[in-house]
């Protein structure tokens, strides 16, 4: 199957509601680089574009709800973006880094679905 790719790093998060709420896990797959970093479950990392599938697969047959969340502005260097939400519970927040490809697209390197500051 092919996917829309993101044109820009905001793209993904877009995306990601869209696929996950559609219980895609192979389109969500698709917005990571198959080499990604994912902080997710907690207290664990997850690595490589077929364990993000994997898990996202385990996630979205229990058929969670995910809503678009307002975005934070993106800090962008080069080819390399960050991108966060502030999540709708206010506790934390969620961060990741994507880097353009050479089309033009851009895929997540890295991902930090939630975190909470240090007090």
């Amino acid at each position: 199957m092919t996917y829309e790719k993101a044109q820009t790093p905001e793209d993904i998060t877009r995306l990601f509601v869209e696929r996950s709420n559609a219980g895609d896990a192979d389109g969500v797959a698709a917005l990571y680089d198959e080499n990604a970093v994912m902080a997710y479950p907690k207290n664990e990392t997850t690595v490589g574009r077929d364990a993000i599938r994997t898990l996202w697969a385990s996630v979205l047959a229990h058929g969670p709800r995910f809503e678009p969340e307002e975005g934070l502005p993106t800090l962008t260097h080069g080819d390399i973006a960050l991108t966060s939400t502030a999540p709708r519970d206010g506790a934390g927040a969620r961060a990741q880094v994507a880097v353009r490809q050479a089309d033009g697209s851009w895929l997540r390197i890295i991902d930090q679905p939630e975190f909470s500051p240090i007090d």
